[in-house]
Order: structure tokens, then C-alpha cells, then sequence
């Protein structure tokens, strides 16, 4: 049953979509000469965190947001595409993943995207479990490291022997992320129950083709 439920969570899905051609080719070209399954999480982990920018002004309504090709097609994600792309690639070398959605308070975001949301709360963050053979490790590669440096948050490093999370602080002490629901952990992104939710809490955030304007990169930077 445990080796069945392991296979499964290597299975390509609609939005994990780890069956891919450009996926498979960037996860066996990020791993290249990485036999260690932990040392290929913190490769692929690394490159999501940093290559794909975060941008939470992305088109909600758009199925593509949501999904790792397209992500990584982008090289621009929210939480979710970049967890759904983190969790496809490890499928395609094979580590079991999966994706975990949670809502988070966000002390620290810009004035912009506070005003779009309406409040400090972020529902159903996204965040990626990886099974490295000693149980499920959480890993969060939301922020690039260009991003936390203008925010003033350490970058968040994952090891691969613990579960690396959003910052709860910031550099000079202050709150900066804290998890206040976890919803569980899904097989695939539940894509169509994403939409809709995100529409009915975030209807200024939630516009077609995504918020215009500047980028969050640019907003702290100012």
C-alpha cells in the first residue's frame, strides 16, 4: 500500500502536470550528476524559489496560472503555480510530492497589494510536500531572493531534512508571515475551487487578465 500511495504521488496530474516535456527536461537537467533524492529537492527547491519571479498580481481566472508547464513557460508564479511547479518537478526524477494550501497573515506586503485584497489575510497560500523516504517535508519556494532583499526577509532555505515554511520574521524582528489554517494537501491543484474562491474573496485582486501595473519587485523597491 506504501510503496502504491508513493507511485501515485509521482503521477503526472492535470495542473502537477510532470509528464511535461519542458518539465521532464528541466528537472533532469537541474539534477544533472544529483544521484542523493535530497540533494535533487534543494536543486529543483532553489530554482523555483529563485528563476520563477513571484508576482501575486497573476490572472486568477486564468486555468494556466495554476499549472507547472505553464509556469515554468512564464518564469513568473503566485504560490500556487510555483508550488504546483515545485511538486512536478520532483515527480519527474521521482520524489513523490504533492501540494498543500493553507491561509497565511501577511504582515509586510506592499500597501498596493494590500489595498487589492482587502486584508492581511491570504487565503489558500500554497506551499509543496515532498517525500524523501523519511516522511512529508514541507517547502515553500514563494519568495525569490531578489524580492526578500527589497522586503528585508532572509531568503528561506530548504535542506531537505525539515520543513522549510514561510519567514516568520523579518530582518529587523518585526512579523512578517504566520500560518493561521492549513486546508490539507491535495494530489492535484483543485484549480476550478481556486477560481471561484479567489474571486469571492478578492474581487478587486481577481480581474482578467490579471492587476496592471507595477510589479511587487518594484513596489518595494519604492
Amino acid at each position: 500500500m506504501q510503496d502504491s500511495h508513493r507511485t501515485l504521488l509521482t503521477s503526472p496530474a492535470e495542473f502537477i502536470d510532470s509528464d511535461h516535456e519542458r518539465v521532464i527536461a528541466e528537472a533532469r537537467r537541474l539534477t544533472a550528476g544529483a544521484a542523493d533524492p535530497a540533494a535533487r529537492a534543494r536543486l529543483l527547491h532553489d530554482h523555483v524559489r529563485d528563476a520563477i519571479r513571484y508576482d501575486p498580481y497573476r490572472d486568477f481566472l486564468d486555468p494556466g496560472t495554476y499549472r507547472a508547464s505553464a509556469v515554468l513557460a512564464a518564469g513568473i508564479g503566485y504560490c500556487v503555480g510555483k508550488a504546483a511547479l515545485y511538486a512536478a518537478l520532483c515527480r519527474a526524477v521521482g520524489i513523490p510530492a504533492r501540494i498543500g494550501l493553507a491561509d497565511v497573515r501577511n504582515h509586510l506586503a506592499t500597501p498596493r497589494l494590500l489595498e487589492a485584497v482587502g486584508t492581511d489575510v491570504f487565503a489558500y497560500h500554497g506551499y509543496t510536500e515532498i517525500d524523501l523516504g523519511g516522511g512529508w517535508l514541507k517547502a515553500s519556494p514563494t519568495f525569490n531572493v531578489s524580492l526578500c532583499q527589497r522586503l528585508g526577509v532572509a531568503v528561506l532555505p530548504f535542506d531537505g531534512e525539515s520543513d522549510a515554511l514561510l519567514q516568520p520574521y523579518d530582518e529587523q524582528g518585526r512579523s512578517f508571515m504566520s500560518y493561521i489554517v492549513d486546508h490539507g494537501s491535495f494530489f492535484d491543484v483543485p484549480a476550478k475551487f481556486l477560481i471561484r474562491e479567489m474571486s469571492r474573496l478578492y474581487p478587486r485582486l481577481c480581474v482578467p487578465g490579471g492587476l496592471r501595473g507595477s510589479s511587487m519587485e518594484q513596489e518595494a523597491r519604492s
